[in-house]
């Protein structure tokens, strides 16, 4: 019987890559109409990688490291007025409007209706809490988590915070790595919505998958009746 249904908040219940592969084209062109460069594509994510540990996920960490790929790329010759025009591609980032995926909020009312909702998303603290007031489903939802990486063990110890079984737990998620298979591992189920783009990190799958615990479905309109029917076996 599920108790709670968890939601991840980027690209399953809001747009958000999107916006990423948008800036990466500003950043390209600004590279190549000023300093001549091309074939740069993967270059921002390299950068990224590297500073994750340090800087963690977000737009603000995301611009950390465009500033960087742009004084490695250019080796130092970068200008400091481009230098503004990158951070100000960040900025515009932040300010964009939180565009629900077609179908969120009829399917979180419809479900809120009979169970209790949690999100649990990762990334930055303020930027992931202003995302969320801004979606207008904040009155769904009972609680809140903002996790920095989301492992077995970080979603364990949100279960034993919220005292959650998770067997009793279906997560609605975009990303296998970080919204699937750390949850089927621990016992509960889960509903994958694949996103039409996905940021290449979420793809890499550090141990197989367990393909009984989570159900494929390709749109919101069909979760409903997904998780009806998960909560009827």
């Amino acid at each position: 019987m599920i108790e709670i249904i968890a939601f991840d908040g980027d690209d399953t219940l809001w747009h958000n890559e999107t916006h990423y592969r948008d800036t990466a084209v500003k950043f390209e062109r600004l590279l190549a109409a000023n300093y001549g460069l091309s074939g740069i594509d993967g270059e921002i994510y390299k950068t990224e990688i590297k500073n994750l540990p340090y800087f963690g996920y977000g737009v603000k960490s995301y611009t950390i490291s465009m500033i960087e790929t742009a004084v490695r790329l250019t080796e130092g010759r970068i200008e400091g007025r481009h230098v503004v025009e990158i951070a100000n591609f960040g900025r515009g980032m932040l300010d964009l409007d939180v565009e629900l995926l077609d179908g969120a909020e009829r399917a979180v009312a419809k479900l809120a209706a009979s169970y209790p909702l949690m999100l649990i998303t990762k990334g930055d603290q303020f930027e992931q809490e202003r995302k969320f007031k801004r979606s207008g489903l904040a009155s769904y939802f009972t609680n809140i988590e903002i996790v920095s990486e989301k492992t077995a063990a970080s979603y364990a110890a949100l279960f034993s915070k919220y005292k959650i079984n998770p067997t009793q737990l279906v997560m609605v998620g975009n990303s296998l790595r970080s919204d699937i298979l750390p949850l089927v591992k621990l016992g509960a189920r889960a509903v994958y919505i694949p996103y039409e783009i996905i940021w290449e990190h979420e793809t890499i799958l550090d141990e197989p998958l367990d393909q009984e615990r989570y159900i494929q479905i390709e749109s919101m309109s069909a979760l409903v009746s997904t998780v009806e029917a998960i909560d009827s076996n």
